[in-house]
């Protein structure tokens, strides 16, 4: 990452590095809390709703931080009535995308689906903003293993905070017990990893978490993150 790939006026490459740096061993919410000063208003929160733990972090520092979910239309039914749960225990100000009309060629499934469904919709809704919030986690899977938590997206012109980076699938699990968070209800039926419901299945006991997404397929990322 050069100076020239940062086209945040307030921010250079430099500022990211020493900010990625600087958040390796931080708590979550210190990394939260500096993305809220230094963005304000021009933060947002992009959550897939397979677990709620960055909402419930961000809001408790902003609690009217825009949160963006991306309706595929291709969504288990549980997803979309968790979103709503979510959205009226939080009181959520959110924005729920969905594909355009092109999208319809691209079924869930198909090469360029996630394409239509997921990336293009949501550069659009962050258009206007700086720097969007993650969920990401190192322990997602390879493609994520070397995931900082502060750095430049060419992809979508914004500075990407992976507050949650470092956190294990345990991390997770203890904050939703902690905070008595409410789960979503396809866990227990051994979804582990929550996507498109035509493309996602149940783990086995010990499995990978996220072998469940894109079964059969040969995909292992939507695009929204690499």
């Amino acid at each position: 990452m050069t100076e020239s790939n940062v086209s945040d006026p307030s921010l250079s490459a430099e500022d990211l590095t020493l900010a990625n740096k600087g958040f390796e061993h931080a708590p979550a919410s210190n990394i939260i809390r500096w993305a809220v000063d230094t963005f304000g208003d021009a933060l947002v929160v992009a959550a897939s709703f397979e677990d709620i733990v960055l909402i419930d972090l961000a809001t408790r520092i902003a609690p009217d931080i825009e949160v963006i979910f991306l309706d595929t239309e291709a969504h288990f039914p549980e997803t979309l009535s968790f979103v709503e749960e979510i959205r009226g225990r939080y009181n959520l100000n959110l924005t729920v995308t969905k594909p355009g009309p092109e999208a319809a060629a691209h079924p869930c499934g198909s090469d360029r689906c996630c394409q239509f469904r997921k990336v293009a919709p949501l550069r659009q809704a962050v258009q206007g903003n700086r720097a969007w919030l993650t969920s990401l986690k190192r322990t997602d899977g390879p493609t994520r293993a070397d995931a900082p938590i502060v750095s430049w997206d060419a992809a979508f012109g914004l500075v990407k905070i992976n507050p949650v980076a470092t956190w294990t699938n345990h991390d997770v699990a203890s904050y939703l017990a902690d905070h008595d968070l409410p789960v979503h209800p396809l866990v227990s039926q051994g979804y582990l990893s929550i996507g498109c419901a035509p493309t996602t299945r149940p783990v086995a006991e010990g499995e990978d978490p996220r072998a469940g997404r894109w079964a059969g397929l040969d995909k292992s990322e939507c695009g929204l993150h690499g």
